[in-house]
């Protein structure tokens, strides 16, 4: 059994399971990387230990010294990602926070020790981000590491993410991810460009107007510069659009094989699916795909268990991510 000094060095090496029974064609493979055994229990865990330590290199932040505020927004995984890091480095962490998250999120965030600011849920995660952005102009003591533009963001995942994505299925063809940030497929995908070149990838977003937890369409007005500064519109080889019933639909799949995972976890597989169904008759390929977090923080959407219409129209009044 492996021994770890911090809860910190646990985060990464995470494992990947075949979901190939839930592939519409025999021959085309699928494999989840599941990023809900991080400590904090996402993928975001890789993002908040890049974005901090970052900081502390750039001597943003210093170790050890009392009295460090970070502002950061998020509707979610970041939050409480950073939350547990900043309550082991010693940073009082503020948290713009959309005020119609889902209880478990704030309930997480004040676990770990961090101060939630509410922001307009009528106005999503952009409004979080713009409160942010108005807070940090306004308190120049406070670090904003702002995870949307943050070159760190997208390292996490070329430093990491994808040479584990390589080593443990080197035979993988196309790499699918959602965009949220776009950290992951910025990172990700640059990496397998680069070590493996011909590996495709492939984006889900939501229709424009719609929202589908933890991800966002392009179309709707704000492009992280993470995407374009890493020229993602190159770098994509295809987008899929996914639906909010479609997320939760394919949430509920994923439990047939054992996996209970988190909405967005559903988006990215129902778009997987979507890619299996396109490769050509005869042709066989090996899908990559990620499973943000697990389910029990979305156990009070009634996402396993309530009517799935139900369950749709109350995730447009409360954000779920």
């Amino acid at each position: 059994m492996t021994r770890y000094e911090s809860v910190l060095e646990m985060i990464g090496n995470t494992p990947v399971v075949n979901a190939s029974a839930l592939s519409p064609n025999p021959n085309v493979a699928i494999w989840v990387k599941l990023e809900g055994r991080n400590p904090a229990g996402s993928v975001k865990d890789r993002v908040a230990i890049s974005l901090v330590e970052a900081a502390e290199r750039e001597g943003r932040l210093i170790p050890g010294q009392a009295g460090q505020t970070l502002i950061e927004p998020s509707s979610g995984n970041t939050g409480i990602a950073l939350a547990m890091v900043c309550r082991l480095r010693g940073y009082h962490l503020k948290v713009v926070l959309p005020s119609n998250v889902s209880i478990e999120r704030r309930q997480l965030l004040l676990v770990w020790g961090a101060e939630i600011v509410d922001s307009p849920g009528s106005e999503g995660s952009n409004g979080a981000v713009r409160m942010a952005q108005t807070l940090a102009a306004e308190n120049p003591s406070w670090v904003f590491l702002y995870q949307y533009a943050n070159p760190a963001n997208p390292l996490a995942h070329y430093t990491h993410t994808g040479p584990e994505i390589l080593a443990d299925v080197p035979e993988i063809t196309h790499f699918v991810a959602g965009l949220g940030t776009s950290g992951t497929l910025m990172g990700v995908g640059k990496y397998l460009k680069e070590h493996k070149p011909g590996t495709q990838i492939w984006a889900i977003e939501p229709p424009s107007g719609e929202m589908v937890d933890g991800l966002r369409s392009l179309e709707d007005g704000y492009i992280p510069p993470v995407f374009t500064d890493n020229d993602g519109a190159n770098l994509l080889d295809r987008k899929v659009v996914v639906r909010p019933k479609e997320s939760i639909e394919w949430t509920r799949r994923m439990s047939e094989i054992g996996l209970f995972v988190g909405i967005s976890s559903g988006a990215i597989m129902a778009g997987a699916v979507k890619c299996a169904s396109l490769i050509p008759e005869g042709e066989s390929a090996t899908i990559v795909t990620i499973a943000c977090d697990d389910g029990w923080k979305y156990l009070s959407t009634g996402a396993w268990t309530d009517d799935i219409d139900e369950v749709v129209e109350r995730a447009k009044r409360i954000i779920y991510f």
